[in-house]
């Protein structure tokens, strides 16, 4: 069964699109910790991240710090950071999360809530900033 970002790559289930290669996926987390939450996806749907061979995952993450550096040209913060847990979806990922301070990054604390207007506007914001 594909994953969800599978499923998300496809077309099938909708998302608010940052990036995108023909390898790699950028799309907003729809239940962020701060405003610019952004996951980045390899298009191969591989479970753990360190399963994937070298070119697609230095490849990966040249895409995330692509992405890193338009999420900080529109949302003000003081870094973007970047984590990777893998237990979420079975599809290799890395989170990108503006902070200001080290507990915004922090899993456990209440997710920021956006409307479908403020995802689209900051999707649109952040992929004009994109460079490749």
């Amino acid at each position: 069964m594909p994953s969800i970002f599978t499923r998300i790559i496809k077309g099938e289930i909708p998302c608010y699109k940052v990036a995108e290669t023909d390898n790699f996926l950028a799309f907003l987390d729809i239940n962020p910790l701060m405003k610019g939450h952004t996951l980045c996806i390899p298009k191969k749907e591989i479970d753990y991240i360190f399963d994937l061979d070298d070119d697609t995952i230095s490849g990966l993450m040249i895409f995330s710090k692509n992405v890193a550096r338009a999420i900080k040209n529109v949302v003000p913060c003081n870094r973007v950071g970047i984590t990777v847990l893998g237990d979420e979806v079975p599809h290799a990922h890395i989170h990108l999360i503006p902070f200001n301070t080290v507990g915004d990054m922090m899993f456990s604390k209440p997710r920021v809530e956006l409307s479908k207007a403020e995802f689209e506007k900051l999707a649109a914001e952040i992929s004009a900033h994109v460079e490749y």
